[in-house]
């Protein structure tokens, strides 16, 4: 039975992830148990009074976390009632490159909404539309590295509000999506740089550089988002340090 939980068409946020937030809190609180089949879709429309991609992206939310499962022909499923322990560990994570008393200044090169590369779609697993958005890090007024970041438009709702650059992917990530990250996957390694990287680096083509990739990922296993860091090729005193936060 829905009686007490409604959309708040008032609301800043966004239908799909009041109803993701309301579906999420029926299945923790134990009021649709493990095995349970949910509304459908024409159902889920009714009783909310929303469009039906409103439905699915809400639904697809929650069977990428795990709460849910689809069954061809059959209907969608409770799986899970308690979240993961991974879900419930706040973290703050910092990151160093510099060393002490070095200003690091963020530019914003670019944002927006694109399709992905093919590249980005197998870091992604996912053929929807991304936001990419490109920043620049500036030491005493030289480029220092280019810093991009790969996220599906489902996963951050509200993306264009506040300075990108100036705010950490993780923590906008960890705050504002009804996703959260369970753990991150790092590759460093040192390439030649090209293209339009070199432009904005300033640095020639074929030059040595540090290539940092980092995946996050949800407690489902699969990827939340995808971030690229090209250094110029300096010294780097690289640090990043996850605090456990309560």
């Amino acid at each position: 039975m829905w009686t007490e939980e409604t959309i708040d068409r008032e609301s800043q946020q966004k239908l799909y992830v009041q109803l993701h937030n309301i579906v999420k809190a029926k299945i923790e609180k134990g009021e649709w148990s493990i095995g349970a089949n949910i509304p459908s879709e024409d159902e889920l429309c009714k009783i909310f009074d929303v469009s039906k991609a409103t439905v699915r992206l809400a639904i697809s939310e929650l069977v990428r976390t795990g709460y849910l499962k689809r069954q061809q022909g059959k209907g969608t499923f409770v799986t899970q009632v308690i979240s993961h322990a991974g879900l419930a560990v706040k973290t703050r994570l910092t990151e160093d490159m510099f060393g002490e008393g070095v200003r690091v200044e963020k530019k914003l090169l670019t944002k927006g909404v694109k399709e992905p590369s093919e590249e980005i779609k197998s870091y992604l697993r996912t053929r929807d539309n991304i936001y990419y958005i490109l920043c620049k890090g500036v030491v005493g007024g030289e480029p220092v590295y280019i810093e991009e970041m790969f996220v599906p438009i489902t996963i951050i709702p509200e993306i264009e509000n506040g300075d990108i650059c100036q705010i950490s992917f993780y923590d906008m990530i960890q705050e504002k999506s009804p996703r959260k990250i369970f753990k991150v996957i790092q590759t460093v390694e040192v390439n030649e740089i090209k293209g339009d990287v070199a432009d904005i680096l300033e640095m020639k083509e074929g030059s040595p550089t540090l290539l940092i990739h980092r995946i996050l990922v949800g407690s489902d296993g699969s990827p939340i988002a995808y971030k690229r860091l090209v250094g110029s090729g300096g010294k780097y005193k690289f640090q990043t340090e996850f605090e456990r936060i309560k």
